[in-house]
């Protein structure tokens, strides 16, 4: 096999390079592209559950606050029980800082830590002074930064940081040693005032003494009901859960390219068994048998996999580098935005792909190997064309596979990842290419009839009809790839359409004010006089305030958001919000279980899914992480199911009189303003920036209408899934140069036929319109069958994966002028390039094809 290699396949790839080219492309393309995906995404989680696990240090439990934060006061009871060694109490804080000379602040986070004890937890918080008191330590004024804070602020002695809707003077005094993005480091007390956060810790890192069991110690210490008591290695698992979805549907979009590389290979495979046919005949009659003909062609498939693995290794190796680089280690979905990792490579993971690669063309060589192995060495050597086509095909297999698809389809997903719709996506494709013949034969059996009396056309249409298992073969890279395009096409479509219904229900305000770099509940929050101010302005018809917190309901899960605002879900007119409910809404009952209080709430699609939370029940689990002023009972209940496209991993929404009322909680992130109608918004912004003025912090608020969000999410939106639509002219340029090479091998087989038809009175012309019919009948068969396969697929995104995925639903919306263009453009270019490869065997003389045959 390897003489065989050495001599007959060498000469097949040095007289025609470019064609070799081109296979081993694809297939390093499709390789570079997962690997890359994967190296990014392995290297920026590595690196930030690295720099998680140096911050929160090693600790063998924390203890959190499952909303809002801990009341500082249990700090010395929990530090002096017998079974704690160290107790370290943390404040942390978002906001953002500037050098004295800038105008505009970096996002930071800023940490309380207590000197004395941070450094036996965590080891990398611990301030380092430079040049100063060692009292520094515990200065009102001192903070400390890490490397990453250093580059973006610079080296200077001082600077600034922002708390609340003011900026307040800092004096550098050293670093600490963590990594990650920019930190802070103070003493806990100064950042307590700084922040006007005195006596609330975000949480407390306990050391235990050797023999301590963290169960007993649960249960000695009798903790408020809100507190949660865990383990830091939950937290990593957390952080990993958040973005395991994305990861995984990335990687899939990126193995695309791969699956359509596949059907590239095969194109050249099945142009260069129909250019050697002859060859590989006289191989046959010399004593190549027809396994051993198929082995050859399997390795040769084999080995342009293998090198374009190898350069798709490298490749991909290179673009992830480039992309940490450039890009950092967020790809979009925003999960580690702020992250700079290092490239970690892993041996397993390039031999994974790698091998994917080699399967991909080995794949790909497939149907040209069997036909090598079929072929009857006589006729061939005779030029008689290829093997003969096999009898009635068995479409049992295809149909089984079709159905298998739509039940896997049905399946739930496996740790939140939707695999059995992955699975069936791709037995859906195969099954439906495989189906191809009966489909095709049941279309062209109904055309027959029509063009018997027009000569040229019965020719394409009959022998296209007649060579049905020959046409599949040809347009299953237009089928496949076309799929491909059309599935992502209605995908991405409808996930806009959604967006932007959702955008214009959620945006019912005019005008939306809120402080600079406000994070969830935790950064800075808007004043309570200059919000009484804002909603007395003039052109002011009313404000919608919001309050948004955390809420860790279950220790296994990634928290979800709380929003407290005013709401109107009875239509009648109430000032308030109204939500975009999926379903019709719940009346709660009057009084709760054990006679407790009713307080109605509304989930997003994400807590039913993630936590059980359906319309017309009770959530106790959130009665645990809810702090409640209130000495009565209190149940809460499922009112409705709100759709919500920005918090993946769930919100809860409730009327912030409610809110109020139960946890006292006064504060307010936004504010949504609601103007007058003929009022102007230009004036309105200008009377706000002065009123803030009047509060020192006209600079540190951020403004938006409406239609600013709804166009700077919509653009978003399109910069995301731009990647979408090169992967679909990928998908379809292949397909393409399927149809060229399976139209090239086969006018290369049928010269004779086309000299027969010569000399029946057939003019050059005629032939050239023979072929192209055939290309028109194949591809507008093809494009048809891609429409109907990818319709199936996107039915299957829109409804299983994306709510699987992302716990979210959408309305599936079929753009049909851009699948009518998309359908057209194939069958227009399958048709032009089907003429174009049936030129060269048109033009030779007929005399001498005809010849050869005798």
């Amino acid at each position: 096999m390897w003489q065989l290699l050495r001599t007959f396949s060498w000469q097949e790839w040095r007289h025609h390079p470019w064609r070799t080219a081109a296979a081993i492309l694809a297939v390093m393309l499709g390789v570079a592209l997962a690997l890359a995906v994967q190296l990014i995404n392995a290297s920026a989680l590595s690196e930030f559950s690295g720099a998680v696990s140096a911050v929160n240090g090693r600790p063998d439990l924390e203890l959190r606050a499952r909303s809002g934060s801990l009341d500082d006061a249990w700090l010395e009871r929990i530090a002096t029980h017998p079974s704690v060694q160290t107790a370290s109490p943390i404040l942390e804080v978002p906001t953002s800082a500037r050098t004295a000379e800038a105008v505009s602040g970096q996002s930071v986070r800023l940490l309380g830590v207590d000197a004395l004890s941070v450094a036996a937890v965590s080891p990398a918080l611990m301030p380092r002074i430079e040049g100063g008191d060692r009292l520094d330590l515990f200065a009102a004024d001192a903070v400390f930064l890490n490397p990453s804070a250093r580059q973006q602020l610079g080296t200077g002695t001082t600077l600034e940081v922002q708390s609340g809707l003011s900026w307040h003077r800092l004096r550098v005094a050293g670093t600490v040693a963590a990594p990650g993005p920019p930190l802070l480091v103070m003493d806990i007390a100064a950042a307590q005032e700084l922040a006007d956060r005195v006596g609330e810790l975000s949480r407390i890192d306990l050391r235990l003494k050797a023999g301590t069991n963290g169960d007993d110690l649960a249960a000695d210490l009798p903790l408020p009901a809100q507190w949660l008591l865990q383990r830091p290695e939950d937290g990593n698992e957390r952080a990993s859960n958040l973005s395991r979805a994305y990861r995984v549907n990335l990687s899939v979009l990126a193995l695309v390219a791969l699956f359509t590389g596949a059907f590239l290979v095969f194109s050249v495979m099945a142009l260069s068994v129909a250019r050697r046919q002859q060859q590989l005949a006289l191989l046959g009659v010399l004593g190549l048998s027809g396994q051993d003909r198929l082995r050859l062609v399997l390795a040769e498939s084999a080995l342009l996999g293998l090198l374009g693995s190898a350069l798709g290794v490298a490749l991909g190796t290179g673009l992830a580098a480039l992309a940490l680089r450039l890009l950092g280690g967020d790809l979009g979905g925003g999960y580690f935005d702020g992250v700079s990792p290092r490239l970690q490579w892993h041996a397993w993971d390039a031999l994974l792909f790698g091998g994917l690669g080699v399967v991909a063309a080995i794949a790909g060589g497939w149907w040209p190997a069997r036909s090598s192995q079929r072929m009857a060495p006589a006729l061939a050597l005779k030029g008689l064309g290829s093997a003969p086509v096999p009898g009635p095909r068995r479409h049992l297999p295809a149909l089984a596979m079709i159905t298998g698809a739509v039940l896997l389809a049905l399946l739930p997903p496996v740790a939140g990842i939707p695999l059995g719709a992955y699975v069936a996506i791709g037995l859906l494709l195969v099954g439906g290419i495989a189906a191809l013949p009966l489909g095709i034969g049941v279309l062209l059996d109904r055309l027959a009839p029509v063009l018997t009396r027009r000569a040229i056309p019965m020719l394409a249409l009959e022998r296209a009809r007649r060579q049905r298992e020959t046409a599949a073969v040809a347009t299953s890279g237009v089928v496949a790839s076309l799929a491909l395009s059309v599935a992502l096409t209605v995908m991405v479509a409808s996930f806009r359409d959604s967006v932007t219904i959702w955008l214009d229900g959620v945006l019912p305000a005019q005008l939306y004010v809120r402080a600079s770099d406000t994070s969830v509940g935790e950064g800075n929050v808007l004043p309570p006089a200059l919000v009484s101010e804002v909603s007395a302005l003039p052109g002011v018809a009313r404000i919608d305030p919001l309050r948004a917190t955390r809420l860790q309901i279950d220790p296994a899960l990634p928290p979800v958001v709380l929003l407290a605002r005013p709401l109107d879900t009875t239509g009648a007119g109430r000032a308030g919000q109204s939500l975009p409910l999926v379903g019709n809404p719940v009346t709660p009952p009057d009084l709760g279980p054990g006679g407790a209080q009713v307080v109605p709430v509304y989930v997003s699609e994400a807590m039913v899914d993630l936590h059980g939370a359906r319309p017309g029940q009770w959530l106790p689990d959130w009665s645990r992480a809810m702090v409640t002023q209130t000495q009565q009972p209190v149940a809460f209940f499922v009112a409705g199911v709100w759709r919500d496209y920005a918090r993946q991993h769930g919100s809860i929404v409730i009327d912030r009189d409610h809110y109020r009322r139960l946890t006292g909680d006064q504060r307010i992130n936004d504010i949504a303003i609601h103007l007058i109608e003929g009022a102007d918004e230009d004036l309105v912004r200008e009377a706000i920036r002065q009123a803030a003025g009047r509060h020192g912090a006209s600079e540190l608020l951020e403004f938006a209408s409406a239609s600013e969000i709804r166009a700077i999410s919509l653009r978003i939106f399109d910069r995301s899934f731009a990647v979408t639509y090169w992967l679909q002219a990928v998908a379809i340029g292949i397909g393409l140069f399927g149809v060229a090479a399976s139209f090239s091998a086969q006018v290369l087989a049928r010269r004779r036929e086309f000299g027969l038809l010569a000399h029946l009175g057939l003019t050059r012309q005629d032939i050239l319109l023979v072929v192209a019919g055939e290309g028109l009948a194949w591809t507008t068969l093809g494009a048809l069958a891609g429409l109907g396969l990818g319709l199936l697929v996107s039915v299957i995104l829109v409804h299983v994966v994306n709510p699987q995925s992302f716990h979210w639903t959408m309305d599936l919306a079929l753009p049909a002028g851009r699948l009518a263009a998309l359908c057209l453009a194939v069958v227009v270019a399958g048709t032009i390039t089907a003429w174009l490869a049936g030129r060269a065997a048109a033009s030779g003389d007929a005399v001498q094809a005809v010849k050869e045959d005798w």
